[in-house]
């Protein structure tokens, strides 16, 4: 048997548009195109959470939420 490691290519990474939860005990957080709400509540602790930003590998969200 050969096992080999493969050179993996990087992800490429973008600067992203987040909710955080606005609770520091509570570490939730989203993509801004994958919440259902405006300003969506932490699905935890159902604080309110705040916009940021946050470096993340890149997706796309192809389904339309308005």
């Amino acid at each position: 048997m050969y096992f080999s490691k493969k050179s993996l290519e990087p992800v490429p990474e973008e600067e992203t548009s987040i909710w955080t939860c606005s609770t520091e005990q509570c570490s939730c957080w989203m993509r801004d195109n994958f919440s259902f709400a405006d300003s969506p509540e932490c699905p935890i602790c159902h604080s309110t959470m705040v916009k940021d930003q946050k470096m993340l590998p890149t997706l796309s969200n192809t389904s339309s939420r308005r």
